[in-house]
């Protein structure tokens, strides 16, 4: 964990109650793709964690729903606006583990880490299979970022207004090396039934402190309780207890 001051050098709505910010600073301490941040935002008492989306070698980008007071703040930050920040958090996916085909599967905004996996996959010559699922179209975002990296993506939405109808569970593929997941509960929980293979799966969590100390975002897997915030977010498969 390293504690840095950034500094923001764009904001942007990108879909439907979803904001890009990108930062410049000290990313240093962020080492692996799935990991996460703590913003301090004036005036309010929690910092709010957020994952990594891309990571340049002094930019930070985040992707992130506006869903309360702190991510409402974080939208309408100016450039030049400076955030108290912990970078390097949590543990991140293992992509020593991907094989040659592995499958990326994110639900809404879930989706922001799996963009640095993909870029950090294919600078091995790992081509990715993205699966991406939202509610409708007004909320889909990143498939043409995902597909400038060179990987295969399917897109699905409840509605049906984009790509096929129906959760990102109907549109997986019959074969596959590895799997590699975020998104809300219910989707973790219907992947994880419906994999064929191992995987890693990345929790969202509400989170105190970020870093262990409060062990508000326990959780049990077959080895005893863990930290969301500390030990994952990123838990093998095999580990959870569902």
């Amino acid at each position: 964990m390293k504690q840095v001051i950034l500094k923001v050098i764009k904001t942007q709505a990108i879909a439907a109650t979803v904001s890009k910010t990108v930062f410049t600073g000290d990313v240093s301490g962020i080492t692996a793709p799935g990991q996460f941040v703590n913003l301090r935002i004036g005036g309010l008492y929690l910092r709010r964690p957020i994952s990594v989306c891309d990571l340049g070698e002094d930019m930070l980008t985040l992707v992130y729903k506006v869903v309360g007071k702190g991510t409402a703040a974080l939208s309408e930050a100016k450039v030049g606006d400076a955030f108290d920040v912990l970078t390097g958090l949590g543990n991140g996916y293992d992509l020593s583990r991907a094989g040659d085909a592995p499958l990326l599967i994110g639900g809404g905004v879930g989706v922001p880490p799996l963009y640095y996996l993909a870029k950090k996959l294919t600078e091995q010559g790992i081509v990715p299979h993205v699966l991406l699922g939202f509610n409708r179209a007004e909320e889909v975002f990143f498939v043409k970022e995902f597909e400038a990296l060179g990987a295969k993506v399917s897109l699905a939405t409840v509605d049906g207004s984009a790509g096929k109808q129906g959760f990102v569970t109907d549109i997986l593929p019959d074969s596959y090396s590895y799997f590699y997941a975020c998104g809300p509960e219910p989707m973790l929980k219907a992947v994880f039934k419906a994999a064929k293979t191992d995987g890693e799966l990345s929790f969202e969590e509400r989170m105190g402190c970020g870093f262990g100390a409060c062990m508000g975002c326990s959780c049990k897997t077959v080895t005893g309780y863990k930290r969301i915030c500390k030990d994952g977010p990123v838990l093998r498969k095999g580990e959870i207890l569902w």
